[in-house]
């Protein structure tokens, strides 16, 4: 339902370099800057594939308090975006877990990024014999 999303950001290249490593783990990486010639700040874009759907952008008046959540694949993958993010600057929110509150499969962390919005990788799925 929804094609992308982007927020602002404090400091470009901080973020920038938060999410490349948190990202990674879940198979998400940069795919898109966006040129200079189009003007206006600096912004680049996330997703897998060619197809951006995460986007940051230089801004002198960032929003924080923004949750967003992705999707990882396998459980291991929730386990190294924590890792990474923490390693990144980002702040422990929820070490990986299940929340089955949610579902009985719900395994997410949370941190907070650099600007203070509140991101989570979650996994839908069960754990997976002889994976994680």
């Amino acid at each position: 339902m929804i094609d992308h999303l982007s927020i602002n950001v404090a400091s470009f290249e901080r973020s920038r370099d938060f999410y490349d490593r948190a990202l990674g783990p879940i198979g998400a990486a940069m795919v898109m800057v966006k040129p200079e010639e189009a003007g206006g700040p600096p912004s680049c874009g996330y997703g897998r594939g060619n197809k951006p759907s995460f986007w940051i952008t230089q801004s002198s008046s960032p929003h924080s308090g923004l949750h967003i959540a992705f999707v990882a694949d396998k459980r291991a993958g929730v386990d190294a975006f924590h890792r990474q993010a923490l390693e990144a600057g980002g702040r422990d929110n929820g070490a990986p877990g299940l929340r089955a509150h949610y579902h009985p499969n719900y395994y997410a962390a949370f941190v907070f990024d650099p600007d203070g919005n509140n991101v989570e990788a979650v996994c839908h799925l069960p754990e997976q014999a002889g994976s994680e």
